[in-house]
């Protein structure tokens, strides 16, 4: 009989991690041990993986022999050291952060879109893209493959969730706060009650932050880049014309995304709904009449990004507008990684 792969988890504490372990006692049992690492803080607690409770280990060099695939839930400091000496030991490193998104010797992988991809990692390392690029690009690269994408404009509402723990604490906090009080009804008002604004560039609670990342030329931040550069890759098409606009919204978990969509061809919504009720890992909920278009609220703990608010624009015959939502750490992150080292454990299963 074949041996099993064997799984390493690397950050299982964190806010992703916890996620990823909670899915791998859903999805196929293809594994044989699973090992988890964390910080030296977190090390020594014990997680509870496919129903059994496993320590969590320090990270050392060691913690890699006799590990076939290892994913990385942690910031992109430890990714960028770690995955590489995980690789040199022959290990296929998963990194969920943006470490290695953009080297060109390392795939970005979206198993619905580009599953392929996975046999090009000439490093050892497959990347995960960013959480509000996996929130549309399995919708989009379902119409991209029909109608030939040519432009996107991007309106993302990210949760606070998208900058890991602080972010949902510093929320939790803020709500906290403001409860039960007129905060926000008079100009300054909220900044003058919320002086700790925590990983957020103004206060969260009551308010939109159209900010998310850091600033890079022209005024574009990170995030905004991000969604540019990891479109064109993930999709193929490296003049692809994107641009976009990052918003932070007093949401816990789960990324929105509105998209104008421009193609090389006419559509039909029609067409493109059915398109879309066939695309793996998406959702369509569009009922406008019902009331029935996806919401965060709706959307966390699912697996599928869900699609709703469909229609062809007004003023152009090749474009089309929707609404996306997909839950920022589980279809944005663990998800994603979970599906990438399948398609690695299966790659080793053929032979």
């Amino acid at each position: 009989m074949t041996r099993r792969p064997n799984l390493a988890v690397v950050g299982a504490t964190g806010a992703v991690g916890e996620v990823l372990l909670g899915l791998l006692s859903l999805r196929r049992d293809i594994w044989g041990e699973i090992r988890l690492a964390a910080s030296p803080r977190t090390a020594g607690r014990k997680s509870v993986v496919r129903g059994e409770p496993v320590e969590v280990l320090p990270l050392t060099e060691e913690f890699f022999d006799g590990i076939d695939v290892a994913v990385f839930a942690v910031p992109a400091e430890i990714a960028a050291r770690w995955a590489p000496i995980a690789a040199a030991k022959g290990v296929v490193a998963v990194d969920t952060s943006h470490a290695f998104r953009l080297d060109e010797a390392v795939p970005l992988v979206v198993p619905e879109v580009n599953a392929a991809a996975v046999r090009m990692r000439s490093r050892g390392i497959v990347a995960c893209p960013d959480s509000t690029t996996l929130t549309m690009i399995a919708a989009l690269g379902a119409l991209h493959a029909e109608y030939g994408l040519a432009a996107l404009v991007v309106a993302s509402y990210q949760a606070a969730s998208g900058l890991g723990r602080a972010g949902t604490d510093a929320l939790r906090g803020q709500l906290a706060q403001v409860a039960g009080t007129e905060v926000g009804e008079q100009t300054g008002d909220l900044r003058a009650a919320i002086a700790d604004h925590g990983p957020f560039t103004a206060p969260l609670v009551l308010n939109a932050v159209p900010w998310a990342g850091t600033l890079t030329d022209g005024g574009w931040s990170s995030e905004e880049r991000t969604v540019r550069d990891e479109s064109r890759k993930v999709l193929g098409l490296p003049g692809l014309k994107v641009s976009a606009t990052c918003v932070r919204i007093p949401v816990i978990r789960t990324h929105s995304v509105a998209v104008h969509a421009v193609f090389e061809r006419e559509v039909t919504q029609e067409h493109a709904r059915e398109i879309l009720r066939d695309a793996p890992g998406v959702v369509l909920y569009d009922d406008p009449a019902a009331g029935e278009y996806p919401t965060p609220n709706d959307v966390v703990g699912t697996d599928p990004v869900w699609v709703g608010r469909l229609r062809r624009a007004l003023d152009d015959p090749n474009a089309l507008d929707l609404f996306l939502c997909g839950d920022n750490l589980r279809r944005g992150a663990a998800l994603n990684a979970v599906q990438i080292a399948e398609l690695v454990a299966d790659e080793a299963a053929l032979g």
